[in-house]
């Protein structure tokens, strides 16, 4: 089965879609386009969404997931019309809602505000440390726009991948460009790269997290110290038996402490 990946806001999740059906329609994956805008149907109303992905699956991985509903169609110039329209409003929404935040004394901060399609819907997108008792501001919102108002919770990377901005490398954010699932990055990918020493400060990325690109190179790393010996290891180098007291991952290469205590080489594992 085709999927086709879609993606409402640059901080939402991505939602998986159907090739569109109905009589006397033929598509095939060739037929739609990554950044180009479809129609699609969702539990809460019609959308219009960003291609972010097309792949084909198993249709046995798809057994016990929910039915993937179709497309409905490709967006055309009208409907972008209608979006750019609609986020004219958009500053305006942000600060009316920015002031019950502050009037309630809320320890929250508003991100971004998303319009549905279909012009039932406001989202308001905000990052809090913990949860955030946003009922009377939920109704003060209703009251005002007259919509169904949505409060979405997330995270400090989801910010970084909404605003952009430059990384210490001198690129946008990885996030920004490319990434469209914000995967776990844990202090082990210091640890098998061996950079753990220069502290969190130059390993954390925009978002005070750590960076996305540890996971980069973490696999070529896993599969290069499969090759070395265990740390304490007792091993024969050409200068003598030692024990084994560093990697040099890259370099295929192992401090060894000989014998005497006091003299220590570098060995190729080779």
């Amino acid at each position: 089965m085709v999927i086709i990946e879609v993606q409402f806001a640059s901080w939402d999740k991505i939602y998986d879609f159907g090739l569109p059906q109905g009589e006397g329609l033929v598509f095939d994956k060739n037929d739609f386009k990554v950044n180009e805008y479809v129609i699609v149907e969702t539990k809460l109303g019609v959308e219009i969404g960003n291609v972010v992905g097309i792949k084909e699956v198993d249709d046995k991985i798809l057994e016990g997931r929910d039915e993937i509903k179709p497309i409905i169609r490709k967006a055309i110039p009208e409907d972008l019309d209608k979006v750019i329209a609609k986020n004219k409003d958009k500053e305006e929404a942000m600060n009316f809602c920015r002031g019950l935040i502050e009037k309630y004394k809320l320890a929250m901060k508003l991100v971004d505000v998303h319009f549905s399609f279909d012009g039932g819907r406001l989202t308001f997108a905000f990052i809090a440390d913990g949860r955030i008792d946003f009922r009377e501001l939920v109704k003060d919102l209703t009251r005002h726009f007259q919509k169904s108002i949505r409060l979405q919770q997330l995270g400090i990377r989801d910010e970084a991948k909404a605003v952009g901005d430059v990384g210490p490398c001198g690129r946008n954010l990885c996030c920004k460009q490319f990434l469209k699932d914000l995967k776990s990055v844990t202090s082990e990918f210091a640890d098998v790269q061996q950079v753990a020493h220069r502290g969190s400060e130059k390993l954390s990325g925009i978002c005070g997290r750590l960076k996305c690109c540890l996971a980069y190179e973490k696999n070529g790393y896993e599969e290069l110290a499969k090759k070395m010996p265990a740390m304490g290891t007792i091993v024969k180098a050409p200068q003598g038996k030692g024990q084994v007291i560093g990697w040099h991952t890259l370099k295929q290469t192992v401090d060894v402490r000989l014998e005497d205590g006091d003299t220590i080489v570098e060995v190729p594992v080779k």
